[in-house]
């Protein structure tokens, strides 16, 4: 990607979790939370967000953000926008969360994605599903 004076690929793995660690991203709200992102990024044209998923109680995402926008500016927004419209989709999730302070927990976790791209790609594609348990030796 570029800007006016320069030129950049600046990729990072995003997690941060829902608030209690409630277990409530089931995938007809992963639906809406990814409808929610492409209505942020109209908004703010110069983030790109190129895979996304969760497990249950919190999301992954890798994005590219420009270096003029800080990490933590693009993380407030996303989780910021889509608070408002899970809890406005949904009324489960705004009767969970009564206290009014928002759907996510506070911070998050980030990692530039470098040269393990493709293992970041796979590793978010994972998200969600489950090991199939292997048959125990007693001896």
């Amino acid at each position: 990607m570029s800007l006016n004076h320069s030129t950049y690929k600046l990729q990072y793995h995003l997690v941060w979790g829902t608030k209690y660690r409630y277990q409530w991203l089931k995938s007809y709200v992963l639906t809406e939370l990814r409808n929610s992102f492409r209505q942020s990024l109209k908004k703010y044209p110069t983030l790109h967000i190129l895979e996304n998923n969760s497990d249950g109680d919190h999301v992954h995402i890798q994005i590219e953000i420009p270096p003029n926008v800080a990490i933590c500016d693009a993380v407030a927004i996303l989780k910021r926008d889509s608070s408002i419209h899970l809890q406005k989709k949904f009324k489960f999730i705004r009767e969970m969360y009564l206290d009014k302070d928002g759907i996510w927990s506070v911070g998050y976790f980030v990692s530039s994605v470098g040269l393990n791209e493709e293992q970041i790609r796979k590793y978010i594609a994972w998200q969600g599903k489950k090991e199939k348990p292997q048959k125990q030796r007693l001896f």
